[in-house]
């Protein structure tokens, strides 16, 4: 692994990848990422996206497809560690995910998140940086409110709200 030191470090820094699964994704991928076009075809090639098996208008499966099993491994791995572990993007995105659709679910699509960083820091050479677990609520603060609201009701509570000052 010492030639690819510099590429592990980077993978390392994303939150949930220790070093036994960032070696993993380094024996698996390589750390030259010019052979993915995208991050979408690093994603499709390890298997992290939902299927689109459609025809006529009805939805056969949208099973993920079949892909690299020892990256689907580590990454499984690391999604779980994400998911157990609050205060980072992923295990919010995790929680968002797993609420509406359930764990295993959550579980590809934090895989797949975590595939879409690697591409990009293996492309760009940059670490990670984590958005935070306020990312959702800060991206759409409105929402975050009449979700809050509409809870508080659902409680039996009536809520009146006042500008802070």
């Amino acid at each position: 692994m010492e030639p690819f030191r510099g590429f592990r470090d980077l993978i390392c820094s994303i939150p949930g990848i220790a070093t036994v699964t960032a070696d993993v994704s380094v024996a698996e991928i390589g750390d030259d990422m010019s052979r993915f076009p995208t991050a979408g075809h690093l994603a499709s090639w390890a298997g992290t996206v939902p299927g689109s098996n459609e025809s006529a208008g009805k939805v056969k499966s949208s099973r993920t497809r079949p892909g690299n099993p020892y990256l689907q491994g580590a990454l499984g791995t690391a999604a779980m560690s994400c998911g157990q572990h609050p205060g980072t993007y992923l295990n919010a995105k995790y929680r968002r995910i797993a609420i509406r659709r359930g764990p295993q679910k959550a579980n590809v699509a934090v895989q797949h998140a975590i595939l879409i960083a690697i591409w990009h820091m293996g492309t760009n050479g940059i670490f990670y940086e984590d958005p935070g677990s306020d990312y959702f609520t800060r991206l759409n603060p409105q929402q975050a409110r009449t979700r809050a609201i509409r809870q508080l009701e659902s409680l039996g509570y009536t809520v009146t709200l006042a500008g802070a000052s």
